[in-house]
């Protein structure tokens, strides 16, 4: 049995426990300065729903963003301290392709933007192929820049 643990701080705080590629359990504290206070009672409490000890978890991905400093750097600390402390290994993956893997698996269109808040009137973006594969990103831009093309990703109502 496969075991990961996932946390994203470049936006809202989120962590999922996938138990052999499937989600086991997952969720999202929505308060955007709180990712320190917040972080780890998610960990615990996603890792309870799923029936999972945090000494079972196999290895540990953190999300790298596009996002703010701050946010990245908890998410980004906590799991490479959890992976030491556990002895497994930790791996980075880019915040926009998870999204993209999602949009993809439910039946995205040709091609497609993943956007998310960069503050100060601007947008991390990255374009996606149908199967979800970045094509072109992550860049940061100004909302009316954009490539047209379908929207993903809690940046999306920015945009318009």
């Amino acid at each position: 049995m496969s075991t990961t643990l996932a946390v994203d701080t470049s936006t809202v705080v989120a962590a999922a426990i996938a138990v052999d590629g499937r989600i086991a359990a997952s969720a999202t504290v929505d308060d955007t300065r709180a990712h320190a206070e917040a972080l780890m009672p998610l960990v615990q409490r996603v890792a309870a729903a799923a029936g999972i000890a945090l000494a079972d978890v196999d290895r540990i991905v953190a999300g790298v963003g596009p996002g703010p400093f701050t946010g990245l750097r908890v998410g980004v600390v906590t799991a490479t301290t959890l992976a030491e402390v556990l002895g497994v290994p930790v791996a980075g993956a880019c915040s926009l392709d998870a999204v993209a893997a999602q949009w993809a698996a439910s039946g995205a269109p040709a091609e497609f933007l993943v956007v998310s808040d960069a503050r100060r009137n601007e947008v991390y973006w990255a374009r996606y192929d149908a199967t979800g594969r970045r094509v072109a990103g992550p860049e940061v831009s100004a909302p009316d820049a954009l490539p047209d093309l379908p929207l993903a990703g809690p940046g999306a109502p920015l945009v318009g």
